[in-house]
C-alpha cells in the first residue's frame, strides 16, 4: 500500500477521501436494498414457520442482536486489516445470513432461521461501520459532513427495498423457492455487490492510510487497547457514546410503539404507513444538513439541537397521544432529532480519539448504540401497557434530560476539533 503524506500528497489525500466516501455510499445503497428488503419480510416468515404471529418481533430483535453482537469483531477486523476487509467480511456474513434463511425456510426450522437473521445483522453492523470509515481521512471542517452523505445514502436502499417484495417473490417462483424467501435472494446477490465493491475499489485502505499519515495523532501499529479501555480512558469518548446510544433508545422506544398506539386509536394501516415512512424520511433525508451544520456550527451545538427536538416530538406525542395528526408530526421531529444527534454525535466520537484508537472505540459505540436500541424497543411495550403512550414520551424525557446535562456540563476538549 503506498502510503500518501500530508506534505506531498494533499491534492490526492482529498481526491482519495472523495472516492471513500462514494464507495461507502454505494455500498449503503446495496446495503439497504439487502435489510429493506428482508426485514419485515423476516416477520412474516417467522410466523409462518413457527405458525404464531407472537414471534413477528423476533426478527427485527435478532437482527438488532445480531448488529450489537457483530459490531466489535468487526471493530477489531478493521483494527488489524483495515476497513477493506472489515467491510467485505461483514457483508459475506450477510450473504451467508441470506442464503441460511433461505435453508431454514425450506428445512421450516425456527432455530436455524433466528440464527440466519441475526447473520443478516451483519448487513446493519457494516452499515454503522461505513458512517465511520468515511471519516478515516476526513478533514475536521468536512468531517460530519462526509459522514452524513453516507448515512444519507442509507435512504434510497432503504425505500427501495420494501418495494421489492413482488419482484422478490416472482423469483422465488421462478427459483422453486419456499416462499417469502424470494426478496432473500436479492438481499443475498446485493450484499454479495456490497463485498465485491469493498473489497476492489477500498484500495489504498483509508483506515491504514490514516494511521500511517505523518498527520495522524497516532503514529504506526493501530493500539492493542480495547473499545472499553479507551471509553474509560477519555471522557469526551464516553460523552460521545452515550449521547448516540442514548438518542437511539429515546427513537426506537417510542417509533416501534407508535404503530401499536395508532391502531389501537382506530387508525388505518395507511396512515400507520405513511407515519413511519415520514418518521425514516426524518431520520435519513437531511443527515447532510446536519452534518454541514455540526462542521460548521460544532458538533455539540447541532446535538444540543437534535435533543431540543427529540423533546419538542416527546412533547408533541405526550399531549397530543389522542391525534393522529400530532402523533405523525411528532415522529417527523423524532427522526430529525435522531439525525441531528446521530450525525453529529458519531463525529464526536470519530474525533474523540487519535486514528490508531478509533476502531475499538467505534465498534464498541456500535454495540452500546445496538444494545440501547433493543433494550429500549423491548421496554417500550411493557411501559407503553402500564402507563400508556403519553406516559412513555414523558419516561423518555429522562434519557433526553441525560444527554443534555451531558453536554452543557463538559470539560475542556482535549482535541481539536472535538470539542466544538
Amino acid at each position: 500500500m503506498a502510503v500518501m503524506h500530508p506534505t506531498d500528497g494533499a491534492a490526492d489525500r482529498r481526491a482519495l477521501q472523495r472516492r471513500v466516501v462514494r464507495v461507502l455510499a454505494l455500498g449503503q445503497v446495496l446495503g439497504g436494498l439487502g435489510v429493506g428488503a428482508t426485514l419485515a419480510l423476516g416477520a412474516l416468515l417467522l410466523t409462518e414457520v413457527s405458525g404464531s404471529p407472537a414471534w413477528s418481533g423476533m426478527a427485527a430483535t435478532m437482527n438488532t442482536l445480531g448488529a450489537a453482537l457483530l459490531a466489535v469483531p468487526l471493530a477489531r477486523l478493521a483494527r488489524a486489516r483495515g476497513r477493506r476487509v472489515s467491510l467485505g467480511t461483514g457483508a459475506l456474513v450477510a450473504v451467508a445470513g441470506a442464503a441460511l434463511t433461505v435453508g431454514a425456510a425450506a428445512l421450516a426450522s425456527f432455530p436455524v432461521l433466528l440464527v440466519a437473521l441475526a447473520l443478516l445483522g451483519a448487513g446493519s453492523a457494516l452499515g454503522l461501520q461505513s458512517r465511520f470509515a468515511a471519516t478515516d481521512l476526513a478533514r475536521d471542517d468536512t468531517r460530519a459532513r462526509d459522514l452524513s452523505l453516507v448515512v444519507w445514502a442509507t435512504t434510497l436502499g432503504a425505500v427501495a427495498g420494501p418495494n421489492l417484495f413482488g419482484p422478490g417473490e416472482a423469483i422465488g417462483r421462478a427459483l422453486g423457492l419456499p416462499a417469502l424467501t424470494g426478496g432473500f435472494v436479492i438481499a443475498l446477490v446485493a450484499q454479495a455487490a456490497g463485498a465485491l465493491l469493498y473489497f476492489t475499489a477500498l484500495r489504498p485502505d483509508p483506515l491504514l492510510v490514516a494511521v500511517a499519515d505523518g498527520e495522524a495523532a497516532g503514529r504506526g501499529r493501530p493500539s492493542s487497547a480495547g473499545g472499553l479501555a479507551v471509553l474509560r480512558a477519555s471522557p469526551g469518548a464516553r460523552r460521545a457514546v452515550l449521547t448516540v446510544a442514548l438518542s437511539h433508545a429515546v427513537m426506537v422506544a417510542l417509533m416501534s410503539m407508535t404503530p401499536v398506539h395508532l391502531t389501537g386509536q382506530g387508525a388505518s394501516l395507511g396512515v400507520v404507513g405513511l407515519t413511519i415512512s415520514l418518521h425514516v424520511a426524518g431520520m435519513y433525508a437531511l443527515a447532510p444538513v446536519f452534518g454541514t451544520l455540526a462542521d460548521r456550527v460544532g458538533r455539540r451545538p447541532t446535538v444540543l439541537l437534535g435533543q431540543a427536538l427529540l423533546v419538542g416530538c416527546l412533547v408533541l406525542s405526550w399531549l397530543g397521544s389522542g391525534s393522529p395528526v400530532l402523533v405523525t408530526a411528532s415522529l417527523v421531529l423524532l427522526g430529525l432529532g435522531w439525525s441531528a444527534s446521530t450525525v453529529a454525535g458519531s463525529a464526536l466520537v470519530a474525533e474523540a480519539v487519535p486514528p490508531a484508537q478509533r476502531p475499538p472505540l467505534q465498534g464498541v459505540s456500535d454495540l452500546f448504540m445496538n444494545l440501547a436500541g433493543a433494550s429500549g424497543g423491548a421496554l417500550a411495550g411493557p411501559v407503553l401497557a402500564l402507563i400508556g403512550f403519553a406516559g412513555l414520551s414523558a419516561a423518555l424525557l429522562v434519557l433526553v434530560a441525560v444527554v443534555v446535562l451531558g453536554h452543557r456540563a463538559r470539560p475542556a476538549a482535549p482535541a481539536r476539533a472535538a470539542g466544538r
